[in-house]
């Protein structure tokens, strides 16, 4: 029997309470509770949430033992009436026990390849926990770094977000998403929960349609068609209007436009929460509008356990809307294979496969943001070692890191111990004691300060007003500094920080973010030079927290004020410069790479053989003229000169990463078909327009290496 078939017979045979009862996810217990098992028997139980509270990703939350899944799960088969297994889901955002770089450090490696050999690493390790869908990939584009949950999307580019979410979305769900090594991947949070105003969480956004489809949507529309299968709702509104109970954004956008086929969960009491929206007045009130809007699971609150079945009653919600929501959740459950391979066996996962992974991807999403000749350090000099960081373990592992172990992470101070031993002046990292690390670093040939932020000020619910690095560290640059020695700043940070009065006083900075449980180790690799850094900024890097919001695709304004390309950024503010401490797709290597100049087939093509499926086609020749082999990401970017609408300045449209090694010279080809040139219009529509438009090839997205091609 086919999955349609089986569907529809278990559907036949049920009734309304167990149809609601697969909608009704709840949190998962930590230890055996009657109640709950009555509650499974009864069939009033989809899934469970294994997770104890809503901000779970800084909580200790422990993860239900395998022994009481299968317990809880065999109830469900053999002695609820029609034996439908339950679905585990887990925020297993970005590692198990092998922590990866948070996402938006994950993006500026640019690798979408090893990102997904990562994320398939995750689904392994969490599947033998007993976890059958994690709660990611978390697609929200955010330009504002003051809002804690920018560390875990793709940063501030749609381009980037579609590639990472094929990425993440492939590796978590593998081949054949019922292997029992493979996790459901839901893509949330949408829609629009990254534009929430000021960068404080779960506030009001408002977006147009047109920002929406050309900009929010895209990560979302290429998990889709990656064949994600689930997605969450976002807590915001937009325009007024609450995503939890918006048809237009559930059913008509996201199953119509984008075509998706799985099923919607809310986020943590987010149906109940529309009565503080303003848009319900009770419970019922919620359950009728996220029901009838096309949100199928809901999660924790129990608004639709309670009352979905009076509201079928009274002819508010019809019980084909019930059976279409069931329907999908069967759905999934059958593609995963629940109903043939219910129990977790547990197996053991040996993890040095997976630890040697987060160790290049770790490497690879590091950025060097500045270096005046200092690095790599030789391993035969003296360095000073100083800093908050120097011996920090958990805020490597970053925010929603709920089965990582900080004992098992190593700490800075230990792995550059591991690489030059003595020479290694570990310095007191209390400012109270501060003349004693001094005295160490005066016998130094180097001062490297170890910096950054604590994964408590990064996540959900944990936003700040102000990303400036905390003023007792600046201290500690300032104190270095008037030594006279070079001082590399190495930041461990999980989204970007204002960079105006610190990095002008550093020689070197290596951005190494919260990447997870090899960063210390990948840190090190990289400052004395057995690793060439290749991370670029997957988000833009303000010099002031007054410059938020910045971002690299911005539209042309009127006059001449386009600060993020230096048009006179003095007439933006009076009182600074506004233009980007480092840019969008910018990093620095060991080596040099010189770009040539772009090569075009043709520069002219009809608009109706754009359409028929002729391409634009460019090659640019990069040479390794430095010392050393070294990957390069080189960018494609693209600028509709006129159209019907403002286009931004410029769009990332492609990238390939690549190793040349030095003295070489490598070929890189790009194609921009129909589907790269256009955009979305208000109403969803794709068109593409006739004209002019600017193709840039190069290092970062202020590269000035530029051609123009036209659609006639």
């Amino acid at each position: 029997m086919d999955i349609e078939s089986r569907i529809e017979e278990l559907l036949s045979r049920m009734t309304l309470q167990e149809k609601i009862g697969q909608l009704n996810q709840v949190k998962a217990p930590l230890k055996a509770d009657e109640a709950v098992f009555e509650q499974i028997r009864q069939g009033k139980i989809g899934s469970f949430i294994m997770a104890t509270t809503a901000h779970a990703g800084n909580d200790d939350t422990a993860i239900t033992e395998n022994l009481l899944i299968n317990k809880m799960q065999k109830i469900a088969v053999e002695e609820s009436r029609l034996g439908i297994p339950i679905i585990y889901g887990r925020d297993v955002i970005h590692g198990h026990r092998t922590v990866y770089p948070v996402p938006l450090a994950s993006a500026a490696s640019f690798n979408p390849e090893l990102v997904e050999k990562c994320y398939r690493n995750i689904a392994r390790e969490a599947t033998a926990d007993g976890v059958n869908w994690t709660f990611s990939p978390m697609l929200d584009l955010s330009r504002d770094p003051r809002w804690g949950r920018i560390i875990e999307g793709p940063g501030e580019d749609p381009y980037v977000g579609a590639t990472m979410a094929e990425a993440c979305v492939k590796g978590f769900q593998g081949d054949d998403i019922s292997n029992k090594d493979s996790l459901v991947a839901c893509a949330k949070h949408y829609i629009g929960y990254g534009a929430s105003e000021g960068g404080r969480d779960y506030h009001r956004t408002e977006i147009s349609d047109y920002n929406l489809y050309n900009y929010y949507l895209p990560a979302f529309r290429a998990a889709v068609n990656a064949g994600v299968g689930t997605v969450m709702s976002s807590f915001n509104d937009i325009s007024g209007q609450p995503v939890t109970s918006g048809k237009k954004y559930l059913t008509d956008i996201l199953r119509g436009k984008l075509g998706f086929e799985g099923f919607v969960v809310s986020d943590w009491d987010a149906v109940c929460q529309l009565k503080k929206q303003g848009v319900a007045e009770n419970d019922a009130d919620c359950a009728e509008l996220a029901i009838n809007a096309g949100l199928d699971m809901n999660m924790t609150d129990k608004v639709y356990i309670n009352n979905l079945e009076q509201l079928v009653i009274e002819g508010k919600v019809s019980e084909e809307t019930i059976n279409t929501a069931v329907r999908r959740v069967l759905k999934i459950k059958l593609q995963k294979g629940l109903f043939e391979k219910p129990y977790c066996d547990a197996p053991e996962i040996d993890r040095t496969e997976h630890l040697k992974d987060a160790r290049a991807i770790a490497e690879e999403s590091m950025v060097l943001l500045k270096n005046d000749g200092v690095l790599p350090l030789s391993k035969n000099s003296k360095v000073a070692l100083v800093g908050p960081f120097a011996r920090e373990r958990r805020a490597l592992l970053g925010s929603w890191t709920l089965d990582g172990k900080a004992e098992e992470t190593p700490n800075f101070a230990e792995a550059m111990k591991a690489v030059i031993g003595n020479n290694m002046l570990l310095s007191d990292d209390n400012i109270a004691v501060l003349d004693n690390s001094i005295a160490r670093a005066v016998k130094a040939d180097v001062v490297v300060l170890a910096l950054g932020e604590s994964e408590k000020v990064t996540g959900e619910a944990y936003s700040v007003s102000d990303i400036s690095l905390p003023k007792n560290q600046v201290e500690l640059i300032h104190r270095y500094k008037a030594l006279g020695k070079k001082v590399v700043g190495v930041f461990f940070c999980g989204r970007p920080m204002a960079m105006e009065g610190v990095a002008e006083y550093l020689d070197a900075i290596l951005y190494a973010w919260h990447a997870g449980s090899e960063t210390a180790n990948a840190a090190c690799n990289i400052l004395f030079g057995d690793v060439v850094p290749s991370g670029k900024t997957a988000v833009t890097f303000p010099k002031r927290t007054g410059h938020i919001p910045m971002y690299y695709n911005v539209t042309s304004s009127g006059r001449k004020v386009d600060c993020y390309y230096g048009e006179n950024p003095q007439n933006c503010y009076v009182d600074s410069y506004p233009t980007p401490a480092f840019p969008f797709g910018f990093g620095l290597s060991y080596t040099e790479f010189e770009y040539g100049e772009i090569v075009s087939r043709t520069n002219e093509i009809t608009l109706s053989d754009l359409k028929n499926g002729k391409s634009f086609n460019f090659t640019v020749s990069v040479k390794n003229t430095g010392d050393y082999d070294g990957k390069e990401t080189v960018q494609l970017y693209i600028r509709d000169k006129i159209a019907s609408v403002m286009r931004p300045l410029r769009e990332l449209k492609a990238f390939e990463k690549r190793l040349i090694n030095k003295g070489d010279t490598e070929t890189f080809s790009f194609q921009l078909g129909y589907d790269k040139l256009g955009f979305y219009t208000e109403n969803g529509d794709y068109t593409v327009e006739k004209g002019e438009f600017e193709i840039y090839i190069g290092e970062n997205c202020l590269t000035t290496n530029k051609t123009t091609v036209e659609i006639i």
